[in-house]
């Protein structure tokens, strides 16, 4: 629906569960004329991608869905994405990668692509999934960068709960036609995506072009002032809509907590419930849950963790021989910013393991007994 209401106009995708229904729905659209756009068959995630990359390159706004190892075989092309700068929105219903085979929900897909140029958001429920694919493209067409929008794998994709659809109207007015910011053909053509040397080259006209590494730090510094961008649509779309999100991170009954646990996703709304838990028993927690991921909005979380002694991060992924993604990525943010909290990393949920507000209080009861810093990740919920 979301994309829907975003009139996109060329869809590619490829069934993979969790994510099947979502080009099903949206072919029903296209041929019912609900929806006037192209809607291509692919034989692969490949494929998809690669026809979204083609569509949005001659300026359509495009759309697709993935999941797991569908993500995987879409990793070349999304380095493609990127690099191109295209405006490009995928679905991502969070799934586990094989092997062994899993269908249910982990995110280890999204993460393990996390360095291949695309935004990601992490989405806490129905409603924020739908507002975050109109966000997505007014965002990801400012910036000239992709987006993922990721959500968890059954978790909320086969959940059902009441969402709020907006105005077809408002969200024309909200998000206007796309305008692509180069043209392949007309009156000036161009070549997209030569093959590049070490050092600037000048072109037919004597203007000295990038070079490789040149369009590598365009492209970093596009993601490094895409926060500033999130924060304002995310403004804009309270303005609109009456739901605002104008922020990096969701946080719980931080004010005044001195332990904290973080996590991305649904993931949060159990550890509400586990904060709940703990201040009954005279515990000062709060709950901080990462909305966007990349670009890592570490001065955001600077601060929402500097009054925190202790930090208790579950991560539904894990960076083998190391730890959770999210434990690094918030360690580096926390050293740069000279804090030290003590830091306990539990991996959790991989391969739709349930866990629950139960389990998280319990781990951080674990993690505040000792008051230590550990080294390593421990596990919840694995069956020796």
């Amino acid at each position: 629906m979301g994309a829907k209401l975003c009139r996109v106009q060329v869809i590619a995708a490829y069934p993979i569960t969790p994510q099947s229904k979502i080009p099903e729905t949206l072919v029903k659209y296209v041929d019912s004329g609900e929806l006037e756009a192209e809607f291509i068959r692919v034989e692969s995630e490949h494929s998809a991608l690669t026809v979204c990359i083609s569509a949005s390159t001659v300026g359509a706004r495009v759309f697709t869905a993935t999941a797991a190892n569908g993500l995987a075989y879409m990793h070349e092309q999304l380095h493609w994405a990127a690099g191109a700068r295209l405006p490009i929105v995928m679905a991502l219903a969070n799934r586990g990668l094989g092997a062994p085979w899993t269908i249910f929900n982990d995110m280890q897909d999204s993460i393990s692509q996390r360095d291949t140029g695309w935004m990601q958001v992490y989405c806490r429920d129905n409603q924020e999934i739908m507002d975050s694919m109109i966000m997505a493209y007014k965002i990801c067409e400012q910036l000239h960068v992709p987006m993922m929008v990721c959500f968890d794998g059954f978790v909320l994709s086969h959940t059902v709960m009441p969402v709020e659809i907006p105005d077809q109207k408002q969200v024309d007015a909200f998000l206007p036609p796309y305008v692509p910011h180069l043209q392949v053909d007309g009156p000036e053509p161009i070549n997209i995506n030569p093959v590049m040397l070490a050092g600037p080259r000048a072109n037919a006209q004597g203007v000295f072009c990038p070079s490789y590494m040149g369009f590598r730090m365009r492209l970093q510094e596009a993601l490094e002032s895409a926060g500033d961008v999130i924060l304002e649509v995310g403004r804009e779309f309270g303005e609109v809509f009456g739901r605002s999100y104008e922020c990096l991170l969701w946080q719980y009954r931080t004010e005044g907590a001195d332990t904290i646990l973080l996590t991305m996703g649904s993931l949060a709304n159990e550890a509400s419930l586990a904060a709940d838990a703990l201040r009954e028993k005279g515990c000062k927690a709060g709950v901080v849950s990462l909305r966007i991921f990349r670009p890592f909005p570490a001065e955001p979380l600077r601060q929402a963790l500097s009054g925190a002694k202790h930090v208790v991060i579950f991560d539904k992924n894990i960076s083998y021989g190391n730890e959770g993604a999210t434990c690094t990525e918030t360690k580096a943010a926390l050293f740069e910013g000279g804090l030290q909290p003590t830091i306990t990393n539990f991996i959790v949920g991989l391969g739709g393991k349930n866990i629950v507000a139960t389990d998280l209080e319990a781990a951080t009861e674990e993690a505040l007994k000792r008051r230590v810093q550990i080294n390593g990740p421990q596990w919840i919920g694995v069956a020796v």
